[in-house]
């Protein structure tokens, strides 16, 4: 039989708030409010698409965060 897991809770945080922030400030605060993975890409980076609970994922142009979301 399978076991009933639940999920990490995520922080309660509001990805937008990102937005802005130097990229090395943005990982430092994010880690400070819980996120278990931080991951900073380029515009237009490939990625998958599964979501991982607890990831915060960062676009980063020129040093600062552009978009930021969950998973």
């Amino acid at each position: 039989m399978a076991s009933n897991t639940t999920p990490p809770q995520e922080p309660q945080d509001v990805p937008d708030a990102y937005v802005g922030l130097d990229e090395r400030n943005a990982e430092h605060r994010a880690r400070e409010r819980g996120w278990s993975t931080v991951r900073s890409l380029p515009p237009g980076a490939i990625i998958t698409m599964e979501y991982l609970a607890g990831r915060l994922n960062f676009e980063v142009r020129d040093g600062r965060v552009t978009r930021c979301w969950k998973g």
